[in-house]
């Protein structure tokens, strides 16, 4: 039987043709959608009789076009609305699918009944009041007297939503209880890796105690990604007699964190063959990633999933991974001492080892994967389409 190909207008802040942006998740959830659900349109990112504003906020330093750009997108909402509400009238689609940028859905009245859908893996109010927002102190001069205004224009957005995507459990219990939104209408779909072509299932990954154990880290930011807690626990196993050795790609760390059993690969683009191929050979050498980072969500540890490759990290948000499924996300306030006594128990139990690895493949491809989140939507969306149908033709 055919599946209904449905007619999507697609609506972000930024658009999801840039592979960059968003860490490359609006990319990928656009060409799910391309790929799972039908026909989709990128919607115009202006804002209408506001776009010089929009346009000058482009041009300022990045560290004040990020702050910025989505409260004021958000107090010139009726603006920007009004111009996505012309785009959609000008056809006739069945599902409107916002991505990451609340603001965009803000004051927006379609003009036509369709199904509005929604994805993100945070809310700005989510973010602040967390772990994850508490790590990372707010620098908006003056933000902190809008925080009631942004709560209410998120709850205000999320109830008219028909469906929220949440890639974590974490994200949808915050934002149940937070908006009150209805549990049946706020559903898991975890995102996925962040590679074009799914790698094939994993070799063995010999592991003992006499044999180098490689460490890996991902990301931009050493210190948020949870570099020197990385740096230490491979020093702390070099300490236990064990070759432990740490490869960094993303960022630099400082001399304190760097010594001849690190190596770093700065930056690594994955749109090149070679660097991608760097990146995948990279990730199918290590043993385990250690990021004990404060995020909220992660596609460093999909990407992991994606090659076999167990994740230490922290049980803080929504990072996507499943305490003994591929891998182990440790209690906030885990010290070194815990990291490098994980690491020991597989090296005595290499077995234990070859299991985890494997279950973090499976994971990948029936959770962690773009396609696997691409058929879930998909599915969702024409379900809620053809009830709007029914009801329409009542």
């Amino acid at each position: 039987m055919t599946e209904t190909r449905l007619r999507i207008a697609y609506l972000c802040d930024f658009s999801p043709l840039d592979p960059y942006m968003y860490s490359g998740g609006n990319a990928r959830m656009y060409q799910a959608l391309c790929d799972h659900a039908g026909e989709v349109k990128i919607l115009p990112q202006s804002w209408g009789m506001a776009e010089p504003v929009r346009r000058a906020i482009r041009r300022m330093p990045d560290a004040v076009s990020l702050r910025l750009r989505w409260r004021a997108h958000l107090a010139l909402s009726p603006l920007a609305a009004r111009r996505i509400r012309t785009e959609l009238a000008r056809d006739r689609y069945d599902v409107l699918f916002c991505a990451y940028s609340f603001q965009s859905l803000s004051r927006l009245e379609a003009p036509y009944p369709l199904v509005r859908a929604f994805s993100s893996d945070a809310t700005p109010t989510i973010y602040r009041t967390s772990e994850i927002g508490q790590a990372h102190p707010p620098k908006f001069p003056g933000g902190r007297k809008l925080d009631g205004w942004i709560e209410s224009r998120e709850r205000e957005v999320l109830r008219g939503t028909d469906v929220a995507f949440w890639p974590s459990n974490w994200l949808k219990r915050e934002a149940d209880a937070r908006y009150g939104l209805d549990p049946a209408s706020s559903l898991i779909v975890p995102w996925g890796a962040g590679l074009a072509e799914p790698p094939p299932p994993p070799g063995a990954r010999p592991i003992s105690r006499d044999r180098p154990v490689e460490l890996l880290l991902i990301g931009r930011d050493w210190f948020a990604k949870g570099g020197p807690v990385a740096f230490d626990t491979m020093t702390r196993l070099r300490a236990r007699g064990i070759d432990a050795r740490l490869t960094v790609i993303g960022c630099v760390p400082p001399d304190a964190h760097r010594n001849g059993h690190v190596t770093v690969h700065p930056q690594i683009d994955k749109t090149v063959p070679e660097q991608l191929a760097l990146f995948e050979t990279t990730l199918a050498q290590a043993h385990f990633l250690v990021q004990p980072s404060f995020e909220s969500y992660g596609f460093a540890f999909c990407e992991a999933s994606a090659h076999g490759l167990p994740s230490l990290c922290l049980d803080v948000g929504g990072v996507p991974v499943r305490d003994g499924v591929n891998g182990h996300a440790l209690p906030p306030g885990s010290e070194v001492a815990d990291f490098a006594d994980r690491i020991m128990a597989y090296l005595e139990a290499p077995d234990s080892y070859a299991a985890l690895s494997r279950s973090a493949y499976r994971e990948f491809e029936q959770r962690l994967s773009w396609d696997a989140w691409g058929r879930t939507v998909a599915a969702e969306l024409r379900s809620r389409v053809g009830r709007l149908g029914l009801a329409r033709a009542a």
